[in-house]
């Protein structure tokens, strides 16, 4: 996985992490779902990265 790709999804996953724990600690439901979806959107753009580097060897 590139560096710079390794990057944007760990970041992704920490944004949605604090806009989780933001949502929760307000009780805003909408934001909440809003972090829960950033990580989801890191996590599947970090699996994407890792099979791709599964094929490239």
């Amino acid at each position: 996985m590139s560096g710079e790709q390794k990057a944007e999804a760990k970041g992704e996953q920490a944004k949605g992490k604090l806009k989780e724990t933001a949502g929760r600690l307000t009780g805003d439901e909408r934001l909440t779902a809003e972090g829960r979806a950033e990580q989801a959107k890191g996590d599947a753009r970090e699996a994407k990265e890792k099979v791709k580097d599964t094929f490239k060897h």
